[in-house]
């Protein structure tokens, strides 16, 4: 019987792909009745349970699922080969209830409406409109950082601890909601990862999990950029599943906040983009822009590039292409690359709104 009620539930793996792979073609529905639906009553019963928490009960269920996937291999190693299909009703079972789970509580944001149609926004830009916008972020990034310091040579060091910087994230969102309603954030669940050293080997800087509703930031990463990533982390939570869209309000977020450590992160988080985007486009202007940027900018911006450097490792590309095959089968077709499409956001965004 129980063998039966396994290979039931491992059947039903087909409908409901082919459920989500036909649900893909009506965003607007998504929009309307999931995302902004039952979708925040779902993530806000999540963080109610579990926001309290003071560690990750997410990453606990992680570390507790892997050892019980290895020692359940090793209990099962004679009987993989005598009795194969057993063992797979018992994998796609399982798969096929965090397939579920996944989507419900939180997956199906990925089909929502495109972000730069919810804000009318053009998809495309010209050269011209990202340098009118670069040059806009260049004066407000330079501005913030001389209202710290005075020298415009010296980088900038936060001076929270990094628990606070992440607990002060949401009041960025609390200003955020008078312009964008939809972005009320409450209760709060961010936490560091318990997973932070792996994690800056994997390199990644943080991550939502789907299940639990919880936001993880590593703990490791330089604090200049803690403010955006622990915004883009809420993002998330809020229902933001597409990376560039995350990135996007995120910024915002902080550039909304009271704190000027958290408006200096999210200027130059912006300008980094943009400036990389012209990077690629004309070499030249990419030349004479980045001379307009205080020194110290540019130093912020050095630390952040000699972390990474410094934790590069043989397996990061293996975990990166993997989450970036993971972005692609979720309807972000450029995989990692989705990060950048952000600039799109921001130019078309910032042309026509006061930065």
């Amino acid at each position: 019987m129980l063998k039966n009620k396994k290979a039931l539930i491992a059947l039903t793996l087909i409908p409901q792909y082919f459920t989500v792979k036909w649900l893909a073609h009506y965003p607007e529905h998504i929009e309307s009745y999931y995302s902004n639906g039952i979708y925040p009553y779902i993530a806000k019963i999540s963080r109610i349970t579990l926001g309290w928490l003071p560690f990750s009960f997410g990453d606990l269920i992680y570390g507790i699922s892997l050892i019980y996937i290895i020692r359940w291999f090793y209990k099962n190693r004679k009987r993989l080969r005598k009795d194969t299909k057993a063992w797979f009703n018992d994998i796609a079972a399982t798969f096929s209830i965090i397939y579920f789970a996944f989507h419900i509580l939180w997956g199906l944001n990925y089909y929502r409406l495109p972000l730069y149609k919810s804000l009318n926004l053009n998809a495309q830009y010209t050269t011209e409109q990202l340098e009118t916008v670069t040059k806009k972020l260049i004066t407000k990034a330079n501005a913030a950082h001389l209202e710290i310091e005075k020298n415009d040579t010296l980088k900038i060091n936060i001076p929270y601890t990094k628990g606070k910087i992440i607990a002060l994230a949401p009041r960025g969102y609390n200003n955020l909601k008078q312009h964008f309603p939809h972005l009320e954030y409450h209760p709060t669940s961010v936490k560091k990862s318990l997973f932070s050293y792996p994690l800056t080997y994997m390199g990644f800087s943080g991550y939502l999990n789907p299940l639990t509703n919880e936001a993880q930031v590593d703990a490791l990463i330089p604090a200049s950029i803690l403010p955006t990533t622990t915004s883009h982390e809420i993002a998330h939570q809020l229902g933001f599943a597409a990376e560039n869209e995350a990135n996007f309000i995120g910024c915002l977020a902080a550039i909304s906040h009271d704190d000027k450590y958290f408006n200096y992160a999210g200027y130059t988080f912006a300008l980094r983009y943009c400036l990389n985007e012209i990077y690629s486009r004309d070499e030249m202007l990419y030349e004479t822009l980045v001379e307009t940027v205080n020194k110290g900018i540019l130093n912020n911006y050095k630390e952040v590039r000699e972390f990474w450097e410094a934790h590069e490792n043989p397996t990061e590309p293996l975990f990166k292409l993997f989450y970036s095959n993971y972005l692609k089968a979720n309807k972000q077709n450029k995989g990692m690359e989705s990060y950048s499409y952000v600039v799109a956001l921001f130019v078309n965004y910032f042309n026509s709104n006061t930065l």
